[in-house]
């Protein structure tokens, strides 16, 4: 006479066999984004000098400005996506704007952002800025258009 075996999986079992599969390397994960001294949240003051050259100058505005930058990657660390977010009240906007850097990607460098945003004053605005990134401060020049006003001023800038 054959004996007959019958097999009964039971979920216990197989779960602790699978468990102890484990402690193997971790899964890979995607590489982390290339970092520069440029990259992370910069504080400080925008102000700005209203219609300069008209007949009657505003008198300059100062307020507090936040930009954020993040590489734009394949790169070589030397372009860039700003969101600023001003709080001069002249200039209450939050933008997006394009930056760069030159000669390389180490401070200090020569910074130039641009970048156009919805006004205040009902028009599309464009701006345009240059000045020196080092490791920790930023100080540059801020002009643009301004529905028919055109403004001049400055940013200065401290990474936090």
């Amino acid at each position: 006479m054959k004996a007959r075996f019958i097999c009964v999986w039971s979920p216990i079992p197989l779960l602790l066999t699978l468990s102890a599969c484990g402690g193997g390397a971790p899964t890979p994960t995607a590489p982390s984004a290339p970092q520069s001294f440029l990259a992370g949240t910069w504080r400080g003051t925008l102000t700005i000098q209203p219609n300069p050259t008209g007949p009657q100058p505003g008198s300059p505005v100062s307020g507090a400005v936040t930009w954020t930058i993040e590489v734009v990657l394949q790169t070589n660390l030397q372009t860039f996506r700003a969101t600023i977010r001003s709080e001069n009240a002249w200039l209450p906007i939050t933008m997006t704007a394009s930056t760069a850097i030159i000669p390389g990607n180490t401070p200090p460098a020569q910074i130039s952002t641009q970048g156009d945003y919805t006004s205040p004053r009902g028009c599309r605005g464009s701006f345009g800025s240059f000045g020196v990134a080092e490791a920790t401060r930023i100080e540059a020049d801020f002009t643009g258009v301004d529905c028919p006003v055109t403004f001049t001023g400055s940013v200065l800038l401290t990474k936090e």
